[in-house]
C-alpha cells in the first residue's frame, strides 16, 4: 500500500537517544510531523510529544513527516541560536539510509543539482538551473538487493526534499516516496528514508556530540 495522504500518526512511544541540561536528541517515527501543520488535525506532531516531557523543548530543524530518525531539539534560548548556526553554517554532519528503485551505480558520486520549490505542484520541489539553490548529496552503495540499492546519502546542503528530489534525479527515486516515486515503487508501507546519524558541536562545551539510530527497513 501507499503512503497515505490522510494524518494517522504513529502512537508508539518516543525513543530518546540524548537528554541533557542543553539538548534532547530524539529517534522520529516515520509519518509523525516534526512541527504543528495547519489545521487541528495537523496538531500533532513531535515537538509538541517532546514538550510533553521536557517543556522548554525548542525547535532547531526538521525531519519530513515521512522520515524517521535523529532529530535534536535545544532546551536553551542559547542552545537553539548554536545549533541553528551550526546548521546554517553547514557545520553539522548527517548521515541518512535509503532505499532506492533499481541498481544505483557506480558505486559512489555526488549529485550537484540546484533546487526550488515547484510552485503549482507545492510542496513538490524540483532541478531549476536558472532560479535553484545550491544543493548538493554524496552517495555511497551499502548493497544490492532485488530490483533495488541501499545507499547511504550525506547531504553538504539542507534543501527541502533535497535526497528525495536527488535520487529521483539519477532515476532512482525513494521506495514508498508518495510524492516522488510512482508504480510499484511507491507501494510500501512506509518512505525508505531514515536519518542514521546526526553530529553537532554541543552548544555549552563546544565538543563534538554525535547520535545515532539505526533504521527499522
Amino acid at each position: 500500500m501507499a503512503v497515505s495522504s490522510e494524518y494517522t500518526p504513529p502512537q508508539d512511544p518516543l525513543e530518546y537517544l540524548h537528554s541533557d541540561a542543553q539538548i534532547v536528541a530524539v529517534n522520529k517515527p516515520a509519518g509523525l510531523l516534526s512541527v504543528p501543520g495547519r489545521g487541528e488535525h495537523l496538531a500533532d506532531c513531535l515537538l509538541t510529544r517532546v514538550q510533553l516531557a521536557f517543556p522548554d523543548a525548542l525547535l532547531v530543524h526538521r525531519l519530513d513527516r515521512d522520515t524517521s530518525g535523529v532529530i535534536v531539539f535545544a532546551l536553551t534560548p542559547h542552545a537553539q541560536r548554536n545549533l541553528s548556526m551550526q546548521f546554517e553554517q553547514r557545520t553539522t554532519r548527517k548521515v541518512y539510509v535509503a532505499r532506492l528503485e533499481g541498481r544505483l551505480e557506480p558505486r559512489a558520486g555526488t549529485v550537484d543539482l540546484p533546487l526550488i520549490v515547484d510552485w503549482p505542484n507545492r510542496p513538490r520541489q524540483m532541478v531549476c538551473q536558472n532560479t535553484g539553490k545550491a544543493s548538493v548529496t554524496d552517495w555511497n552503495v551499502v548493497k544490492y538487493g532485488a530490483n533495488e540499492t541501499r545507499v547511504r546519502l550525506t547531504p553538504k546542503t539542507g534543501r527541502t526534499h533535497q535526497l528525495r528530489v536527488h535520487m529521483l534525479a539519477l532515476g532512482h527515486p525513494i521506495l514508498g516516496d508518495p510524492l516522488y516515486a510512482s508504480g510499484e515503487a511507491r507501494e510500501h508501507d512506509r518512505m525508505m528514508l531514515h536519518s542514521q546519524e546526526l553530529r553537532v558541536k554541543h552548544p555549552e562545551t563546544s565538543q563534538s556530540i554525535k547520535f545515532r539510530a539505526q533504521p527499522s527497513f
